[in-house]
């Protein structure tokens, strides 16, 4: 079988899997779809038993879950996606405009976040061309990237658009609508793709090439622009699934700013019920992965040229930098922050009301004031640490795991990726909470189904650049044992890049476990849990802004301390082969 046939078949499988739980889905949660489509329609009309007969016969309910998902797929087949169960409009009108408004919204979250991928690796091109192999914005990328977009969201609607009026807070209706979205969720995404771009470049510096042109005189423009086309192959993977997740995962920012896009429609149908409204967006959604994927792939294969092909790269040598004294003290600061913090928490009692004292600001009795409850922020994140930073540590391990397994599968795990990543979490963790119910493992199974396409994607482009070098080939020549060359050459080469980009997807993690429980499928009220005091806060951060910084300052430093703690005390290595 062909590797372009079994990649195919990878594709066609995940995607029919989640279309049919789906379509599946008012049968797995085990609530009346016609009593959630007839309150949906008219909140005010009794669910008596004609009412609801009515509306079975209406939506052809009594054909089973198997009869309704064969006349979808026979509709699909004629391009027709059916009606919505609640408007009964036909559902590709309202699909291909949400898709049209998220593809906008895409577009200018995009030029958002490369803006800021260059200026969190505008330092190590610098030093790279002039010769110091060292990066430079690791921990500032991280910290960018663990900024709550539904938080950021509602400081930016708040400060630019309520306080100076300078631009719309809700609704679409240009490109001035597109500003505020685009940087709330530019500015995270441009800190995950800088990140990477970071890690990856101190070892092109570090190759043979760059030396000679420095010595030949070549410009130091000249030299960073080649050496950031030679780090690009192993991302474009990264930034094809970033697009994606941008389109898909924005449900929080649509919702904050008003925004009719794909992913707050398939949350809306998700909520009501709506099976052809909600199976049309994940189509939409899942047929843009796929695409993404397909153009990712391509422009990897461009840019190595023929010697992925014959097995002759040469791949850059891993490099580490040295640590400054900075670097190495960066961690211990970072540790002692939280720590002081959370272990102060912990001598209070985060569930403690005071209703003569909500909202109250900071003061020797609550160092971090209180929210509007009348409850200790201060003891609330203290006691909410090891939830939220256990289940997300757990999650992203996990995830770590599958991805280094399924790197080594890329013709099966591609297909399955691409699929995966087009999927919001908050339709994922509602397909879940119908199977088994809402709570802590329900979210945690949900985020981590989403959260290894990025890692596996990353791992599997490392896995076939290094098996394609050309010193593998003589390795294998003189007789090389596979497990050795997967042990001490392939492994080696992998781990440590994923690893680190795992470290930067862990705030990500916590958030979405955050957002899960904030729709009800995740961790419940009154639970003292990080995310669920972001939501919480969210409302009245304008009146009472310590409520809400507090869980996100929280969430960068345990971004900065973790990206810092991955580099710290490492010293620098080439690895130039046998």
């Amino acid at each position: 079988m062909s590797v372009a046939l079994r990649a195919g078949l990878t594709r066609a499988g995940a995607l029919a899997a989640v279309t049919v739980a789906v379509g599946l889905l008012p049968w797995l949660s085990g609530r009346d779809p016609a009593l959630t489509v007839l309150r949906a329609r008219s909140a005010e009309q009794e669910p008596t038993r004609e009412a609801l007969a009515a509306v079975r016969r209406d939506l052809g309910l009594d054909a089973g879950a198997l009869g309704l998902l064969g006349d979808w797929a026979g509709g699909l087949v004629r391009g027709d996606l059916g009606q919505s169960w609640v408007s009964g409009t036909d559902v590709l009108p309202s699909v291909l405009s949400g898709l049209g408004v998220s593809l906008s919204l895409m577009g200018a979250s995009l030029i958002v976040a490369l803006l800021v991928a260059a200026a969190v690796c505008a330092p190590a091109l610098v030093r790279g061309a002039r010769g110091t192999v060292r990066g430079g914005g690791g921990a500032v990328a991280a910290m960018l990237a663990a900024v709550p977009e539904f938080l950021l969201a509602t400081v930016l609607l708040i400060v630019l658009g309520v306080w100076c009026g300078w631009l719309p807070t809700s609704g679409w209706q240009g490109p001035v609508n597109m500003v505020l979205p685009a940087l709330a969720m530019g500015v995270p995404a441009g800190g995950i793709v800088g990140r990477l771009i970071d890690d990856a470049l101190p070892a092109a510096f570090g190759e043979r090439w760059a030396g000679l042109w420095r010595a030949s005189g070549i410009a130091g423009g000249r030299i960073a622009c080649a050496a950031l086309r030679r780090a690009m192959p192993a991302l474009v993977p990264q930034l094809g699934l970033v697009a994606v997740g941008l389109t898909g995962g924005a449900v929080a920012v649509e919702t904050v700013f008003a925004v009719p896009g794909l992913g707050r429609t398939a949350l809306g149908a998700a909520k009501s019920q709506d099976l052809p409204l909600l199976q049309g967006t994940v189509l939409a959604l899942l047929a843009l992965g796929l695409a993404a994927g397909a153009v990712a792939h391509l422009v990897r294969g461009r840019l190595l040229g023929p010697g992925l092909k014959d097995a002759a790269l040469a791949l850059p040598a891993p490099v580490v930098a040295e640590p400054t004294r900075l670097r190495r003290a960066m961690p211990v600061l970072l540790a002692a922050l939280l720590t002081a913090a959370i272990s102060w928490g912990l001598l209070g009692d985060p569930y403690r009301l005071d209703t003569t004292g909500r909202l109250a600001a900071p003061s020797f009795a609550h160092p971090l004031g209180t929210d509007a409850l009348g409850r200790d922020v201060l003891s609330r994140l203290g006691h909410g640490a090891a939830a939220t930073v256990g289940v997300a540590v757990a999650v992203c391990v996990v995830s770590y795991l599958f991805a280094l397994a399924f790197g080594f599968l890329p013709n099966v795990s591609t297909g399955a990726a691409d699929i995966a990543n087009a999927l919001p979490p908050v339709v994922v963790g509602i397909l879940v909470a119908a199977v088994i119910g809402p709570g802590t493992a329900g979210a945690s199974l949900a985020v981590a189904l989403v959260s290894w396409p990025p890692l596996a994607a990353h791992a599997a482009a490392l896995i076939v650049e290094t098996r394609a070098a050309a010193y593998l080939t003589a390795q294998r020549a003189i007789g090389a044992r596979p497990l050795w060359i997967l042990t001490r050459h392939i492994l080696p080469a992998v781990a440590g890049p994923v690893a680190r980009h795992a470290v930067l997807r862990l705030p990500g993690i916590a958030l979405a476990l955050a957002s899960l429980g904030f729709l009800g499928l995740g961790a419940q009220p009154p639970a003292p849990e990080w995310g669920l005091m972001l939501d919480e806060s969210r409302l009245y951060v304008e009146r009472a802004p310590w409520a809400a910084l507090a869980p996100a300052l929280a969430l960068a430093l345990l971004a900065g301390l973790a990206v810092s703690l991955s580099t710290a005390g490492l010293r620098t290595r080439r690895n130039t082969g046998p």
